[in-house]
């Protein structure tokens, strides 16, 4: 059965460092990618996760539904969300499928964290305690299976207790000032480090932001000036690392430090960095949405060198999120051009913590 999981010497903040190339040898392992076209057009598929059956489950962000894709076969299946955009999903040992309420269409709501039953297509779903938590984004598990999520708009971090329904909800920080959004720091992208402590970009100040899992106290990072980190990802050394937006860097921040060095991505100020993660070998894997086709760009923490670049035959629009799936050493992505993706990667190596 296929279970997925519940998931240099310091340098002063604001210093670049250009990525090395890859290497002729090292761009004999790229990946590979493959695309299924979605029959449901125009419906935004994104976040694709793997079952423990092997069935990859997504969501129509645009469309209100949730569905599923069989790779052996082809075939997809589909739920409707009753006028739901679910945002994110995320899978739990059981094959219970949770996704974010994320916004609706008129006469529905949204404001909630759905449980959708695969077996029965019946929808549970738990509400946000406050109308202002009005757009639940990102979920993550942790290592006990409950669930930490970004609520972006409403500017919260909260955390679902998946066993009890209880939810408690952590309010950011202020966003910045003459953006749109600024009553909101935008909390988006959500890791967990080895110690259940939720990590988030907040992608309306150049901050990150991290949570107490005992008291629920809020603390931050300040990053350089005019970054503005969207997504967020975390290697076994519990170092984190986000992509900024509109600078065009890969950075990394020492949590016990709070040290930060960044590496320009290739096509620099125009990388628009989105979807990114760390494998359970510790390569980054980054998406630069800014150029057509997006571009993947593989980057190895312990050489600090990129090593591959390969692009989507679709093109990818914009791919916006990523799962690994650690039995098949893949990522799954959904892309704006109306397709959900593999990407088959390099032959493993150790991890940093290895």
């Amino acid at each position: 059965m296929r279970i997925p999981p519940y998931a240099a010497l310091p340098i002063a903040a604001g210093l670049l460092l250009a990525a090395a190339p890859a290497t002729a040898q090292e761009s004999l392992s790229d990946p590979t990618l493959r695309e299924w076209q979605v029959p449901y057009e125009n419906s935004r598929p994104r976040d694709p996760m793997v079952a423990p059956d092997g069935r990859v489950w997504f969501c129509g962000q645009a469309g209100a539904y949730i569905a599923v894709l069989d790779p052996e076969t082809g075939e997809f299946t589909r739920y409707d969300t009753g006028g739901v955009r679910p945002h994110n999903l995320i899978i739990d040992p059981e094959g219970m499928v949770w996704y974010a309420g994320n916004a609706a269409e008129p006469g529905a709501e949204a404001m909630h964290i759905g449980k959708l039953d695969p077996a029965t297509g019946e929808i549970e779903k738990f509400w946000m305690p406050t109308d202002a938590a009005r757009d639940p984004h990102t979920l993550i598990f942790d290592s006990r299976g409950d669930i930490w999520f970004t609520v972006q708009g409403g500017n919260y971090i909260g955390k679902l207790w998946t066993r009890t329904g209880e939810i408690r909800l952590v309010e950011s920080v202020p966003g910045r000032a003459g953006r749109r959004g600024a009553n909101s720091s935008r909390p988006y992208g959500i890791v967990v480090d080895s110690n259940d402590r939720p990590w988030v970009a907040l992608f309306n100040t150049n901050h990150i932001a991290t949570v107490d899992p005992e008291t629920f106290e809020l603390e931050t990072f300040e990053l350089p000036e005019n970054a503005l980190p969207r997504r967020i990802a975390i290697t076994s050394d519990d170092i984190i690392w986000y992509g900024d937006w509109t600078r065009g860097t890969l950075g990394r921040l020492d949590p016990e430090t709070g040290d930060v060095r960044e590496f320009v991505l290739p096509h620099g100020e125009e990388a628009r960095p989105y979807a990114m993660l760390a494998d359970d070998s510790d390569r980054l894997w980054i998406f630069e949405t800014g150029p057509r086709p997006n571009n993947l760009v593989g980057f190895d923490p312990m050489t600090e060198q990129i090593f591959s670049e390969t692009q989507p035959e679709s093109g990818g629009g914009t791919v916006r999120h990523m799962y690994f799936d650690p039995e098949a050493n893949s990522i799954w992505f959904g892309a704006d051009t109306n397709t959900v993706g593999i990407i088959r990667l390099p032959p493993r190596r150790r991890a940093i913590s290895q």
